[in-house]
């Protein structure tokens, strides 16, 4: 009987569980001496019911069954079966001719039919038919599910390549100011917003500290999207990143632009170009020192709270680009200034026919930090069309300041309780937010016990840890305390600006400070325990800003 049966089909029967469902004892006993050769299992049931029943606790792989049953007749047991299973083969046997079962079974997909008395080569034969279907199914699932294991593994390494790409452009982009405060006569927050459309950006950026009195910016658009227009986005900026540290403090804004062009002239194609700003912040004497090549106008923010706008002096960097205009402008009464790219100007609005560039100069005037420039920004555009890149500078100058308050404290846990009582009490004379007022003082607490513990006391974290676990840090603490004679200073501003008040904070220690360069490694992974406070104070805060030593830090509330 086998013979009769193509050899790869014979294979596979042999790895199927096969449900005969029969009331008589004797075809029973057929099915029996038919399949025990052919099948891994035969399961055998007496009823409809008792089949069904049988088919919900086993693994089935195909189904013959009996229509004229009693308890459950083949049809409502077939019926039971495709409410859950709609492909599992099944082959319909009658000993009627029935054209009303015939229809219902075809309706229920029932894949074969065999007629009584059986006849065992119809039986073989549609026992091949359906194996065949099996095998198909099986092999069309098998390539399926190969397909999407492939596109997976693709889409795995496509996104394993995306975030390399962009872990990339961000080790491209330099930014020497990194939740710090730049470190002038006045106090001078630097922040910036970089938010590439795609992985690949066509943005970039650089904020270098190139003394204490100067501070170089660059901001790169390649004109155009796609690969070409990022490729020499990222390419410039490396290069720039790489002079600037070779030149040191011999830093000559002309001969960096002369080496740039130098460098990039020759990658760019005829029909590419750059928007690019080079600009010097020259603390000791006031000025602004620039070369901007079709970028969007720098705005500035004059005492008298008036927008004075700087243009370019230069068109966009090409291969053809040999002359170029150095420019200076005085900032002695500036209080704010923004860089951008174009990404930000002409993005679409939710007002109907519009481009941020519409909105941007009064946003700039009424956002005293860049939190609240990007909170404006991302309310009125409907969609983010290009990347996006600003550098947002407030130099807050005496002449904002309403108040000044001043607080020495000892380093002692008393200490940290009282100040904590102070802080609080000030900050009940300034709002009637209670829920500002707890976030701020939670931002105060924690700084101020990183400069009790990690600046004045000298603990580092891993050492915190081990004391904590060891159950015996306060009282190491209370020890070390003693012989601290290190003081803890806290400064608060009150500040002015657009009829709102804010509260500037400084908290400073006497102790060696820290490596600040971390800070991004703190912020990028804000679950590691280790810096875990410093997250958080960023997150209730306006800003949060270490000097470039790590023994200062301020943070900015808005009342």
């Amino acid at each position: 009987m086998n013979g009769t049966i193509d050899s790869s089909i014979l294979v596979y029967l042999k790895s199927l569980t096969l449900l005969c469902v029969e009331d008589n004892k004797t075809t029973q006993l057929l099915y029996q001496s038919i399949f025990e050769d052919l099948v891994a299992n035969i399961i055998l049931a007496d009823n409809g019911e008792d089949g069904y029943e049988k088919f919900q606790n086993q693994k089935i792989d195909l189904i013959i069954v009996d229509y004229d049953m009693p308890v459950l007749n083949g049809i409502e047991m077939i019926k039971k079966i495709r409410d859950g299973d709609k492909e599992i083969p099944i082959i319909l046997v009658s000993a009627i001719q029935d054209i009303d079962v015939i229809v219902q079974a075809l309706q229920l997909n029932v894949n074969n039919f065999l007629k009584k008395p059986i006849i065992v080569s119809e039986v073989m034969q549609a026992i091949e038919n359906v194996s065949k279907l099996i095998f198909a199914g099986n092999y069309l699932k098998e390539q399926r599910e190969k397909k999407i294991r492939e596109l997976e593994r693709k889409e795995e390494y496509n996104s394993y390549q995306e975030d390399l790409a962009f872990s990339k452009e961000l080790n491209i982009v330099r930014n020497d100011f990194y939740y710090k405060m730049l470190d002038t006569e006045q106090t001078t927050l630097v922040d910036f917003l970089y938010k590439p459309l795609d992985i690949l950006s066509g943005d970039a950026y650089s904020a270098r500290k190139i003394c204490a009195e100067r501070v170089f910016y660059f901001i790169v658009d390649g004109m155009g999207k796609g690969l070409s227009a990022s490729l020499s986005s990222m390419l410039l900026t490396a290069y720039v990143n790489h002079a600037v540290d070779k030149m040191g403090e011999d830093f000559s804004l002309k001969r960096l632009i002369e080496s740039s062009l130098e460098y990039i002239k020759p990658i760019i194609l005829d029909e590419e170009a750059l928007s690019t700003e080079f600009i010097v912040m020259d603390y000791k004497n006031s000025t602004m020192i620039y070369s901007k090549f079709a970028m969007p106008p720098s705005l500035t923010q004059s005492i008298d709270n008036e927008v004075i706008k700087i243009r370019s002096n230069n068109p966009p960097m090409s291969k053809f680009t040999d002359q170029f205009a150095i420019s200076e402008t005085d900032i002695s009464k500036i209080t704010k200034l923004l860089f951008y790219s174009d990404g930000l100007v002409e993005n679409s609005v939710r007002e109907k026919g519009k481009l941020y560039a519409n909105f941007i100069e009064n946003d700039f005037l009424r956002s005293f930090t860049k939190d609240e420039l990007k909170e404006k920004l991302l309310y009125k555009i409907d969609a983010q069309e290009d990347d996006m890149t600003f550098i947002f500078i407030n130099q807050l100058p005496s002449s904002q300041k309403e108040k000044r308050i001043t607080k020495t404290f000892e380093s002692t846990l008393n200490a940290v309780e009282e100040a904590n009582d102070w802080y609080t009490d000030i900050w009940s004379g300034f709002t009637t937010n209670y829920k500002l007022a707890y976030n701020a003082g939670v931002v105060f607490s924690e700084l101020f016990m990183n400069a009790y513990e990690h600046g004045n006391l000298g603990l580092d974290a891993k050492t915190k840890h081990r004391l904590l676990s060891e159950d015996i840090y306060f009282t190491t603490l209370e020890e070390l305390q003693k012989s601290c004679k290190k003081e803890i200073t806290v400064t608060i501003d009150i500040i002015e600006a657009n009829s709102s008040r804010y509260m500037a904070t400084l908290i400073k220690d006497e102790g060696q400070g820290f490596n600040t360069t971390i800070l991004r490694e703190i912020f990028k992974d804000r679950d590691n325990f280790n810096g875990r406070g410093i997250y958080i104070s960023r997150q209730s805060s306006l800003g949060l800003y270490y000097n470039s030593e790590g023994t200062s830090v301020l943070f900015l509330h808005k009342a």
